[in-house]
């Protein structure tokens, strides 16, 4: 796996798993930081994915890469679809705004 990717990634696992285990006042800050990480990694895939040669040109064609296959796997599965979406947009290169990316 692509070194930096992996890192997003395992910044992003560390906070779903510590927003998913926290009990306190500060869970919306902890959710918060997850979401923030969750949309870090997301554009570090998505540079990712526009370095290759040739890019994937279709969600099938990116399904197939090795890489997105061990990210579905190490991803919890409340994860999938949002991931899925994502990919979805980097193929029809579409950047969200970041307030877009907190509604």
């Amino acid at each position: 796996m692509d070194p930096t990717v992996k890192q997003a990634l395992d910044t992003t696992l560390h906070n779903w798993q510590t927003m998913t285990s926290y009990q306190s006042d500060e869970k919306e800050a902890v959710a918060d930081q997850f979401q923030s990480s969750f949309y870090v990694f997301i554009d570090t895939v998505r540079d990712w994915v526009l370095r290759q040669d040739p890019m994937p040109l279709s969600l099938d064609d990116m399904l197939e890469i090795e890489m997105i296959q061990d990210i579905f796997d190490l991803l919890p599965a409340p994860l999938h679809l949002n991931l899925e979406t994502e990919l979805e947009l980097i193929l029809d290169r579409v950047e969200r705004v970041d307030e877009d990316k907190y509604d």
